[in-house]
């Protein structure tokens, strides 16, 4: 089992995510397919359909992350320009990559019009990619250096992650324990960052909510090692104990 932390980062694409039009659903996703994997999602960007926006971010993220991913931008119409934008960044021409065509071929053959030029976009590849299949629609996804170019229709993008499952290189997958209490989370800052730094391979994360006229928190352990993250949760479950706060293993 690998032991260092390998990370992603992902751009989701699209002037409609930044206008409000579209709400996004694949950040989410992504973190929880990637924490399966065993990598962390370290960063994310919302950018709009500019190229050069879209290739600031490319260079930006993908040398500083083991893995880069985007949503968004791999369709037909004139504003996708995803592949355009990755392929500048990455200093290499757009082709049509032939088995992408030929997968267009055999999905648009008995659909009305066939293939057409702009069906045709969705072959179009940065030089030397490889193809992340895409059983919902055809139209496949892109993999080229250490990117990965995913549509951003949520249950296609699904498709395509489930498809590289297994495929990346990663440490060890995170585990987690959840502990809600009836409490304000300022009231319990003080234990949590004590408890949080008797664990270095711990990270806890506080999430607070009003529920039925009442405050509340969720305490969200995270660790790869077990035995880390057991020890952990009881000194926090003793120190909330010791302080006279209820608390609710599992969450409330």
């Amino acid at each position: 089992m690998a032991d260092r932390i390998f990370t992603a980062a992902l751009i989701v694409i699209g002037d409609e995510i930044l206008s409000g039009r579209t709400h996004d659903r694949n950040i989410a996703q992504v973190a929880s397919w990637l924490q399966v994997q065993g990598i962390r999602l370290a960063e994310v960007r919302v950018v709009a359909d500019v190229e050069e926006r879209i290739v600031e971010a490319v260079n930006a993220l993908r040398t500083r992350n083991d893995y880069l991913f985007t949503t968004g931008g791999i369709g037909p119409t004139h504003d996708d320009i995803t592949v355009d934008a990755v392929a500048k960044a990455l200093g290499v021409p757009v082709i049509v990559h032939p088995e992408a065509r030929a997968i267009l071929e055999r999905y648009y053959a008995d659909k009305p019009g066939g293939l057409t030029e702009a069906r045709l976009r969705m072959a179009r590849a940065p030089e030397g990619a490889e193809l992340i299949p895409n059983r919902m629609s055809g139209a496949p996804g892109i993999r080229v250096a250490n990117i990965h170019l995913m549509a951003g229709v949520p249950h296609i993008t699904a498709g395509m992650l489930d498809a590289l499952t297994g495929t990346l290189e990663g440490g060890a997958p995170l585990k987690s324990e959840t502990i809600g209490c009836w409490t304000a989370e300022s009231e319990v800052a003080d234990i949590l960052r004590e408890t949080e730094k008797a664990h270095e391979n711990c990270q806890i994360g506080s999430y607070p909510f009003f529920r039925e006229g009442q405050v509340g928190a969720n305490f969200v352990i995270r660790s790869t090692d077990a035995d880390e993250l057991a020890s952990c949760v009881h000194t926090l479950c003793d120190a909330l104990a010791t302080a006279g706060y209820d608390f609710t293993p599992g969450g409330i």
